[in-house]
Parts: C-alpha cells; sequence; structure tokens
C-alpha cells in the first residue's frame, strides 16, 4: 500500500517540519525569560512539531468531500470522558453530531527509557476511557466511531538497541525479549489494532539527520503511515456515501 507522488512528498514536507520545529523551539527556548529547559526538553515543551502531520491529514480528508468546518484540530478539540471529564484529541471528525473519527499523535526523542510507559499507558487509557463514554452513550446519535494512533520515534543507537527486561517473580511475554524500543513500539501499536482499541495506527521512524531532508523509515507494513491514511479515507468514504 502507497501513497500517490504529490502526497508521498506531503509526508516528507511533514517530517521535514518536525525536524526544523523542534530546532527552531530548541534555539528560541528562554529568550524572553533568560532560562531553558534542560537538554532535549527545550524542544518538548514547545509543541507544534507534528502540525505538518495534523495538517496532512486534515488536507486528505477534505478531499473525501468531508468539508473543513467538520474537522477540528486546532479548537474545541475536546471530548468527554467516562473516566475523567474530558480529554483533547488532535484531530476530529464530526458530521452533523455524529463523531466519525478521533485521532491522537504522539512523538518521542530521546529519554526512550523514561517515556515509552507513559507512551503507553497515555495510549491505552484514552482508548479505554473513550470506549466507555461510548458504551455509555455520550457520543449518541453517532455509530461507532473511527478510532487512530500515529507515533513519531526517533530513529538512534538507543532506540534500536536491544532493552534487557526485568523478571523478578514471573517471565514476560517472549516478543519483549530483545526487542529495542522500536521494536517495542510496533509490539505496542500492532496489539492495540488486533485487540481494536484502536482502528489503525501508524509507526514512523525518523532520524534527525536524515529527517531535515524529508527521509523516514517503517518497520511495519501493518503499521505504515499510507496506511493509517487510506483506512480513514475507508471510514470518511463509507461516512460520506451514507449522505
Amino acid at each position: 500500500m502507497s501513497l500517490s507522488p504529490r502526497w508521498e512528498e506531503q509526508v516528507r514536507e511533514a517530517v521535514r517540519h518536525f525536524w526544523l520545529t523542534r530546532e527552531t523551539q530548541s534555539n528560541r527556548q528562554g529568550t524572553k525569560s533568560g532560562s531553558r529547559d534542560a537538554g532535549r526538553r527545550t524542544a518538548v515543551t514547545g509543541g507544534k512539531q507534528l502540525d505538518g502531520f495534523v495538517e496532512l491529514v486534515r488536507d486528505y480528508l477534505e478531499e473525501t468531500g468531508i468539508g473543513k468546518p467538520n474537522i477540528y484540530c486546532e479548537r474545541t478539540i475536546e471530548l468527554p470522558g467516562w473516566y475523567r471529564a474530558e480529554k483533547q484529541w488532535d484531530l476530529l471528525v464530526i458530521v452533523e453530531n455524529c463523531l466519525v473519527a478521533a485521532t491522537e499523535f504522539k512523538s518521542q526523542v530521546g529519554s526512550f527509557g523514561n517515556n515509552f510507559n507513559n507512551r503507553t499507558e497515555e495510549a491505552l487509557g484514552s482508548a479505554t476511557d473513550l470506549w466507555a463514554a461510548y458504551r455509555e452513550g455520550a457520543f449518541a446519535p453517532s455509530p461507532r466511531p473511527w478510532l487512530g494512533y500515529v507515533m513519531m520515534l526517533e530513529e538512534a543507537e538507543q532506540s534500536l538497541k536491544p532493552v534487557g527486561v526485568s523478571e523478578p517473580h514471573f517471565k514476560v511475554f517472549d516478543e519483549f525479549h530483545g526487542a529495542s524500543y522500536a521494536k517495542r513500539y510496533e509490539i505496542l501499536l500492532t496489539k492495540l489494532v488486533r485487540d481494536r482499541h484502536y482502528d489503525s495506527a501508524a509507526l514512523m521512524l525518523l532520524s534527525q539527520q536524515d529527517g531535515l531532508n524529508g527521509e523516514y523509515r517503517e518497520s511495519s507494513a501493518e503499521m505504515s503511515f499510507a496506511g493509517f491514511l487510506n483506512a480513514l479515507l475507508g471510514r470518511a468514504m463509507s461516512f460520506v456515501r451514507k449522505e
């Protein structure tokens, strides 16, 4: 499954935007206050690195006939939860009071050991909360919404090397033995989709050096960004046909 040359170039542009935005934020952080966050956190606290990907998905959706007023990616992006009052999603599609789709975009650059478990808990918690709210009628009269998750991971030595496991009482599952953080993310997203917590997910590996040229890599065809976009496109098109 692949994208047309036009959309593939848009993906490459989003990759360039990701790294250039991080670099700009890191340089500017603290210029007004005189203080800077430590290390790579200077880029993390700025946000907006993923805007290129969010805007790409928005534009892709518009080609299905979903009008821009029905796509929310900057404001009014809150949905009610069951275990919490509300949560902000990165992109929503709502047509005539029906929730068509919700998508989360996340990234991780450095601090792999510290942040992997946090990302795992966030992904599971967000999906669990949304599906419980759906079960309780929070989005009525919506049919089952489409839920997506996109992860951008820095491709670096620390994210690609095998990670040890701790088994003081019980054995971990075999697939985690010798798995790098990149492989752990692939395992996580694959299981999240196969267990139907999410309808589709994408994992993109971005190295800083090659990323400035728009280059990226995907370790799993099942978790490709093209597959994610086409799955979302199929959902949007089926909804448009009903209209």
